[in-house]
């Protein structure tokens, strides 16, 4: 498993198993990208089936230079657009939807950090990122009175600080070198801190049992006192006390991956009909391919695949601007658009996977090639933050003026 961290460093230090390649501009990422994907979408469907997890896969992605292109240029890193990010999360998506999940919380901690986190945290953890370190997250928990509260503590101890606490749908963190982890202090202010993997009393359990998105490795982090730096946190809930990219930045990629799932089961859908489907009964036609009514549903599909595309790039923009104009007018404008995305791509990710299901019936061909896997995907993922929560607050903004909540969630 990459990212074992060497017994005798200090325990606020991590160095990645392999040192990453650097990635520097757009175009190179967007072709590592297309290169890692066309690997990963080998053996998705058997990964999916038999819970394979993915580490040779999170390993070459990784030390591929991926996980460190939304690094500051001043840091040393690539800078890409929240547009590309979007972009490249929807081709590792399409590949294999676990895969293109499991980077958005990395990609989601190194926002908290630019937006939030000191020059000398950033110039240190920018680094480790930058010669690969990956990073999870353990930010969710059962039992709360309200999805957003956490009763995970992070209190002084002498020189250094101990880490408390339970977390659930910790995606990523089985793999990771750090967990970047939401965590109460003295004062009840919430902070990201971000723990090293490896070290006593902190345990990754891999009970993830979804049905969908079965090999993200969202399972239980637990602290048992763990020892942590006060180098390692990063404030955090002052990210949503004042206009910040941080929500709208987390969202775009959720409705990134949705796309890709989309994208993969319209994929297996035209396989399917133009390989192994058989026309409706008296149709009049010698092929599936040429009845009307299958062609009418496939260019609808179509055309809203190629909508998402444009929606997932406005937001992205969208975001862009907000990051470089962080004022309540451009995050609004940015959560809103991303918002529409999300909306969309959720909605599009489910028909997509629904239309494979109603051309092809409950044939041999979806067992056989794990094909349901893209439904029990787009349901799994598009749970996470549901899409009812999405049109009340675009009807209110558009309605009524009323800017968007600031959590992660928008």
């Amino acid at each position: 498993m990459p990212g074992f961290k060497d017994a005798d460093m200090p325990y606020s230090q991590v160095k990645p198993a392999i040192r990453a390649s650097i990635i520097t501009t757009p175009e190179q990422a967007l072709n590592v990208a297309r290169e890692l994907a066309q690997a990963f979408r080998v053996e998705s469907a058997q990964r999916d089936r038999q819970r394979q997890l993915p580490l040779k896969q999170l390993e070459a992605l990784f030390s591929s230079g991926l996980g460190a292109i939304t690094v500051p240029a001043a840091f040393g890193g690539a800078a890409v657009s929240t547009a590309l990010l979007a972009q490249i999360i929807a081709i590792l998506s399409e590949a294999d939807a676990a895969i293109g999940q499991i980077p958005q919380n990395h990609f989601y901690a190194l926002e908290v950090l630019r937006v939030n986190g000191s020059d000398a945290q950033q110039r240190r953890f920018y680094q480790e990122v930058i010669e690969g370190v990956h990073l999870g997250n353990a930010l969710a928990e059962f039992g709360s009175a309200a999805a957003h509260y956490r009763s995970t503590s992070v209190l002084p101890d002498g020189d250094s600080y101990l880490l408390s606490g339970r977390k659930f749908y910790a995606t990523g963190a089985l793999f990771a070198d750090r967990i970047p982890t939401a965590a109460r202090d003295a004062e009840g202010r919430e902070q990201l801190v971000f723990v090293p993997r490896h070290q006593a009393n902190l345990s990754v359990i891999d009970d993830w049992s979804g049905f969908g998105q079965r090999t993200t490795g969202s399972g239980t982090v637990i602290f048992n006192a763990v020892r942590v730096d006060g180098a390692d946190i990063v404030p955090f809930q002052s990210a949503f006390e004042r206009p910040s990219t941080v929500g709208p930045f987390a969202q775009i990629m959720h409705a990134a991956i949705d796309q890709g799932i989309a994208r993969a089961a319209f994929s297996d859908m035209l396989n399917f009909i133009n390989t192994r489907a058989r026309p409706w009964p008296d149709s009049g036609v010698e092929r599936a391919s040429e009845d009307p009514l299958t062609i009418d549903r496939v260019g609808q599909l179509a055309a809203r695949l190629q909508a998402g595309d444009a929606l997932l790039e406005e937001a992205g923009h969208a975001v862009d601007r907000a990051q470089r104009h962080p004022d309540a007018a451009h995050v609004a404008t940015a959560s809103v658009q991303v918002a529409s995305a999300r909306a969309w791509t959720t909605e599009l990710s489910l028909a997509a996977a629904n239309l494979l299901f109603e051309l092809s019936g409950s044939r041999s061909a979806l067992q056989e090639h794990n094909l349901d896997r893209h439904w029990r995907n787009a349901r799994t993922h598009t749970l996470h933050d549901p899409v009812r929560w999405k049109y009340p607050v675009i009807g209110n903004y558009v309605l009524n003026a009323v800017l968007p909540p600031r959590r992660g969630t928008i």
